[in-house]
């Protein structure tokens, strides 16, 4: 009986250790709590500064700081909670996350940034340089994290199969006159980042990524149903048959269309019966610099669909 009891003692004894030494190897370094307030005031600065060259000149040092915070020990851990301005995505089975922002141009455009961090003992940092205005044919273009076309990200979808993915679902915004957002496919191939996939399709196309453009005025739905393996979508469309070549004239015309998961690819259909669809919890993604302007001394959290 005595023997029984200490072999118990010996294994529970055994156990807490390893647990401790478990917590111990995931506790990020302390040291990157300053490196986050940093993050926070530069970020301040590139959302709210009036001056265009202030505003690149603190996303310059947001970049810099951010490599150096990633550089301490177990980075992956720590979560980044309080910095409310930038969207900040693990995937759900933990392997990478990513980090994207943007900073809005004089003329009203918007240039992305970005950054993947892959989760390995040592820091492992693919950063994602936006291509977008020399990607002439983006839903038909395989690009790698030089030639990214540039989103901030609220979702990311894993995909299971013989060649494992995952759709990220991203707002872009374009122009003063217009907005975009994108359905984007990452897969990674020796241990580096790719995006674009054909898997996504239609009757008439198959497309790499899909980009949906319309009215800077409007509000496009764009979120995953996971009860039914769908992304659904508003419908785009012009007011008058005459703007068809505008996209910056387009609007939802009420209607619904969706890609649904068959077999490891999403197929689109068209027209979906939106009472069969749970609604979503989160409201839809907003225009952030919309927000910005309604409170130049906070930028709010933008929801995810």
């Amino acid at each position: 009986m005595k023997k029984i009891l200490l072999i118990f003692l010996v294994c529970f004894g055994l156990a807490k250790l390893l647990r401790a030494q478990n917590r111990l190897a995931v506790t990020p370094d302390k040291g990157i709590k300053a490196y986050e307030d940093s993050l926070i005031k530069l970020s301040k600065q590139i959302i709210n500064n009036e001056n265009d060259v202030e505003r690149k000149n603190a996303n310059y040092g947001f970049i810099r700081t951010l490599v150096s915070a990633l550089k301490t020990n177990n980075s992956f851990a720590y979560n980044f909670d309080s910095l409310k301005t930038v969207s900040i995505l693990k995937s759900p089975d933990n392997k990478f996350r990513i980090f994207s922002w943007f900073v809005m141009n004089e003329d009203g455009s918007y240039r992305f940034y970005g950054a993947l961090q892959m989760n390995t003992p040592t820091l492992t940092l693919h950063p994602l340089e936006d291509y977008s205005p020399l990607l002439k044919n983006p839903e038909d273009s395989v690009v790698d994290n030089h030639k990214w076309y540039g989103a901030e990200y609220y979702k990311i979808i894993p995909v299971s199969g013989n060649t494992p993915y995952y759709l990220l679902l991203g707002w872009k915004g374009n122009t003063v006159k217009s907005t975009k957002k994108v359905i984007e496919v990452l897969s990674f191939k020796n241990g580096k980042p790719t995006f674009g996939m054909p898997v996504l399709q239609s009757k008439t196309k198959t497309r790499q990524r899909a980009v949906f453009e319309y009215n800077r005025q409007a509000s496009m739905l764009l979120r995953f149903v996971p009860e039914q393996n769908l992304i659904v979508f508003d419908h785009l469309a012009p007011p008058d048959d005459r703007m068809k070549m505008q996209p910056d004239m387009y609007g939802p015309d009420l209607t619904y269309d969706g890609y649904k998961l068959l077999n490891g690819k999403w197929q689109l259909k068209e027209n979906l019966d939106m009472r069969n669809i749970p609604s979503p919890q989160d409201v839809d993604i907003e225009d952030p610099k919309k927000q910005a302007l309604r409170d130049r001394a906070s930028v709010p959290l933008r929801k995810s669909q």
